[in-house]
């Protein structure tokens, strides 16, 4: 049975149906989804409103584009009883604890040498750079968010409608119960967190969030090679497949130029 997710939301939305977690009581409801694919025009005009509705849209995306379960979501695949508060969470100490992991000696790695290993990550090695500064821009957070869901959108047209009652789109990663990285970490709390300092320093908004991806759009993206690098290595920290899956030497460095003045960081989870 369709259902609008709330009554005071005054802009018309599609069919659609509340969905709740497949492990849980039944009674923790995570997001409203639509039924169908929707435009970014309408994602645009409810993101405008979420100051007032307190909803926030999310542009989904499924395994499988002919999957009529339309999973995760449509499945009830979200886990939000697992999850703690980003609010329990430092982004600081939570990307320096990753970085140690990642850039640590793995002796079951058969593929790179330890000082391959290091050269992936030069010019940093296992040493962690630290927070990258913020910066700035006169370009607006939400019309850039605006302008990339309208990119997504037109690469995905099968995207979905998701409506989470968030303050933020980094804690709506964790009210939705999505478990992307779940392959590093299942608490997506530790990843809200950690976004949300991206939307304090770049302008980061949550547009798109796929089963195992999300993608933001960027209102201050670095703008040298040097803040670049240091964006990168948070990045290589949040999840460090968006680095392994280019070619090993130097691949931090090489994603770092890619990063410099692009309004989007798009993640990928192994």
């Amino acid at each position: 049975m369709n259902s609008e997710p709330l009554s005071f939301v005054d802009i018309p939305l599609p069919p659609g149906r509340m969905i709740t977690s497949d492990e849980g009581d039944g009674e923790q409801q995570t997001l409203w989804l639509s039924d169908g694919p929707v435009s970014a025009g309408l994602w645009e005009r409810i993101h405008a409103d979420h100051a007032s509705t307190g909803l926030w849209p999310l542009l989904l995306d499924s395994r499988d584009p002919f999957d009529t379960d339309f999973r995760p979501w449509g499945a009830g695949e979200v886990f939000p009883e697992r999850m703690s508060s980003p609010d329990t969470h430092d982004p600081a100490e939570l990307l320096a604890k990753w970085w140690k992991d990642y850039t640590a000696h793995d002796e079951d790695d058969d593929v790179l040498s330890p000082e391959e290993r290091l050269a992936v990550t030069a010019p940093f090695g296992q040493l962690w750079p630290g927070l990258a500064s913020s910066s700035s821009s006169p370009i607006d957070p939400d019309e850039m968010a605006a302008e990339y869901a309208e990119h997504f959108a037109s690469r995905r047209p099968q995207s979905r409608l998701g409506l989470v009652a968030a303050a933020t789109g980094s804690d709506a990663l964790t009210v939705a119960g999505w478990d992307g990285p779940v392959n590093y970490d299942n608490d997506t709390a530790k990843f809200s967190a950690v976004v949300r300092g991206w939307e304090q320093r770049f302008g980061a908004r949550v547009v798109a969030v796929g089963p195992a991806t999300l993608h933001l759009s960027v209102a201050a993206p670095p703008t040298t090679t040097e803040d670049a690098q240091l964006v990168a290595a948070e990045h290589f920290a949040f999840c460090p497949d968006n680095v392994w899956q280019n070619s090993h030497r130097n691949a931090l460095a090489a994603y770092a130029e890619r990063l410099i003045a692009t309004h989007y960081w798009e993640f990928w989870w192994d």
